[in-house]
């Protein structure tokens, strides 16, 4: 199939309707952000956006700034202008979707209502925590509060199973942990150190707002510290977390029992709602037998100091201001390095798009991205896809038993585009103006029991897992689909007063980004009917394996703050991704060429050029060094910097393009140059 541009041009249209006369005139790509004094080979990062991150400063509400960042504040101007229109509207009828908007953001504003109330949202389950006598009160208690995604010790969720993608099974996980990951508790470095003490402070603070002395308060945060630590040592790191196979351990509930038979899982699973399972599928068993020695282990006054630090750390943001403040002080400024707090208007409707977020997403749809738009997406994945499938055929180091499999994997590829045809019924769902905290319980609940109702049920491969107003896109490895809600589908991802180079660099790339995760380390155990299974040859998973530890070898090799350097394995299926979809949108763009003509150069770069910058353009950010340093510990994406400074570099056409040399920093011999995808 040929790429015909007239697609993407058709798209672009569609989009413009509410671009003012001003956003007509900002050029595409603004060369006036790039740094021309350095060497592209040296750092093309900088190159492309040094201007731009000298004179920006990040807002202080924000942690990091970027494209991503700047795409969502004008989102937010959207979505507050309709959560405005919803709270001012009268006469409304009672359980519509105008009311349960408006009903929500009003009670999140009402800051007068929510001091007064203090933590009389959270009285009653605090009183529970409080009578507990015996294990089994325990154990009741943490089913409920299970029921309401107050989470102690793991997850559970209904999910489709990864061997039997047709079917949704019962799935249990490791959790229980207040900081970001099980490495938190168990490095020893002096910044780690460091870290944890300002943790315990924290809880220690939390305990004094909730009326505790200064002797218990300091008591209970070291008895919910002990047992954290505890979780965490029997946790998977995030890189192990990465191995489907590994956290894929299908058990009967006498297995369980087994496993963790202090623990009493008939009756949890009776007590969360659902009927006892008779297998479901647990991540990590050395962590749930952890989870029943502690049962035996820990004393109840420490099993209660635990559960009230979950209920008040789920809750914190949704009550009085001085919780409000002690959550924002650790999470916000400690842990991220933000110097002051999101508006409360962005806060709010940050909680209503958890809540309610695909009834906000209906008149955000109506109002900000057309049907037209939708269909015409489609057909330029498709023609990406037609690149993908041309290159798979080529590819030398696989078999031709594997390319076949991978091309019908990718054939078989389902796309959604701005939002779900098929939207989630809220009719069930309770919202007063009266109360911001019991809205947010119930929205909780709600989502609990409507996650577990899948239960039985056919998959529904409607449902979409992100909301049309979200910046992002994502794709399913069991679903073997890719998504792209409606609000990426602007500048700088869309952009219809760009050239082409420009949009195949922005959302060519993205599009290709999440097709290659069907592809990925992870991805690739996948079939296309979304099962895990092994279905690649095995001299063609030995060969991508040494493909892609040049990746992991180079990315390891980056210096993210101090000496820290970055987790090659953790990020390694984003940085393919990455490398995919640069490589396969290139090729679309120069396909694009043989059927409708060269594009002129503009600003004196070559279309290849603006490809490449535009990319680079997408990943500018500027960074708070706590930030940085949380990012690079749990996050599987590589910061911007090296997601430039790393993917570009394995690309022949960039090297040519720049006239990259081998003196330079950056420079890597073809050698180490995977052609993977």
């Amino acid at each position: 199939m040929r790429i015909k541009l007239i697609y993407l041009t058709m798209l672009l249209a569609f989009l413009s309707a509410c671009k003012t006369q001003t956003e007509q005139k900002k050029p595409a790509l603004d060369i006036s952000n790039m740094d021309l004094s350095v060497n592209p080979g040296e750092d093309f990062y900088s190159y492309a956006n040094g201007t731009w991150i000298k004179n920006t400063i990040i807002p202080e509400d924000k942690s990091r700034y970027g494209s991503f960042d700047i795409l969502q504040e004008e989102n937010n101007t959207i979505l507050k202008d309709i959560f405005e229109k919803a709270a001012n509207k009268t006469n409304v009828v009672k359980g519509s979707s105008w009311q349960k908007v408006g009903d929500f953001f009003s009670s999140g504003m009402d800051t007068e209502a929510i001091e007064l109330k203090g933590i009389d949202p959270i009285r009653e389950e605090l009183e529970q925590i409080s009578a507990i006598s015996t294990t089994d009160e325990l154990l009741n208690l943490i089913a409920q509060f299970h029921s309401n995604r107050i989470s102690p010790l793991f997850n559970v969720y209904a999910s489709q199973d990864r061997k039997n993608t047709t079917k949704i099974v019962v799935n249990l996980s490791q959790g229980g942990l207040g900081l970001p990951d099980r490495d938190y508790y168990t490095a020893d470095d002096n910044k780690s150190k460091e870290l944890r003490n300002k943790y315990q402070q924290h809880l220690k603070q939390t305990f004094n707002l909730l009326g505790y002395d200064e002797e218990l308060a300091k008591q209970s945060a070291a008895e919910v510290m002990e047992i954290e630590t505890r979780l965490a040592s029997a946790s998977f790191t995030r890189v192990e977390r990465r191995d489907p196979n590994r956290t894929y351990n299908k058990v009967s509930i006498q297995e369980m029992q087994l496993t963790s038979p202090l623990f009493n899982w008939p009756n949890y699973f009776t007590s969360i709602g659902i009927e006892i399972p008779s297998e479901f599928v647990i991540d990590n068993p050395k962590f749930f037998g952890e989870v029943s020695k502690m049962l035996s282990e820990t004393p109840l006054d420490s099993w209660k100091s635990y559960l009230t630090w979950n209920v008040v750390n789920r809750l914190s943001s949704f009550l009085s201001s001085s919780f409000v403040d002690q959550q924002f002080n650790f999470y916000g400024k400690v842990l991220s390095g933000s110097e002051v707090n999101k508006p409360r208007w962005e806060r709010v409707a940050g909680a209503a798009n958890m809540a309610i977020g695909e009834l906000v997403g209906q008149t955000y749809v109506e109002e900000n991205f057309s049907p037209e738009a939708k269909n015409k997406m489609v057909e330029l994945v498709s023609n990406l896809k037609a690149v993908y499938r041309s290159r798979m055929q080529d590819l030398e180091w696989m078999s031709e038993t594997t390319k076949k499999r991978a091309i019908a994997k990718l054939d078989a590829m389902n796309v959604k585009v701005g939002y779900p045809d098929k939207w989630k019924d809220y009719s069930d769902y309770e919202v007063t103006p009266n109360c911001y905290a019991t809205n947010i319980k119930n929205a909780l609940n709600f989502g609990f029991i409507q996650n577990m109702d899948k239960l039985g049920k056919p998959v529904d491969r409607t449902e979409w897992f992100m909301t049309p107003q979200t910046v992002n896109a994502y794709y399913s490895p069991t679903m073997n689909e890719i998504v792209f809600p409606a609000a990426i589908l602007q500048p700088p991802f869309f952009n219809l007063y760009a050239d082409d180079a420009v949009n195949y660099g922005a959302i060519g790339v993205v599009i290709g980004h999440e097709m290659t995760h069907g592809f990925d380390d992870q991805g690739r155990k996948y079939n296309k009917d979304g099962n895990l299974e092994e279905w690649w040859e095995p001299e063609d998973s030995d060969k991508f394996n040494e493909l892609t530890q040049t990746i992991i070898d180079q990315y390891e090799a980056f210096v993210a703050i101090d000496d820290m350097h970055l987790n090659g394995s953790l990020t390694l299926g984003e940085n393919i991704a990455d490398y995919g979809g640069l490589t396969i949108s290139y090729h679309a763009l120069q396909k694009s060429f043989e059927t409708n003509g060269r594009t002129e150069n503009i600003d004196n770069f070559t279309p290849e050029q603006r490809f490449f910058l535009s990319y680079a353009n997408v990943w500018r950010q500027i960074i708070r060094d706590q930030e940085l340093i949380r990012r690079v510990k749990d996050d599987p994406h590589s910061p911007g910097k090296f997601r430039v400074n790393g993917a570009l570099f394995n690309i022949n056409e960039f090297y040519q393009a720049f006239n990259i040399k081998e003196t330079d920093a950056l420079y890597r011999v073809p050698e180490v140059r995977p052609t993977i995808w």
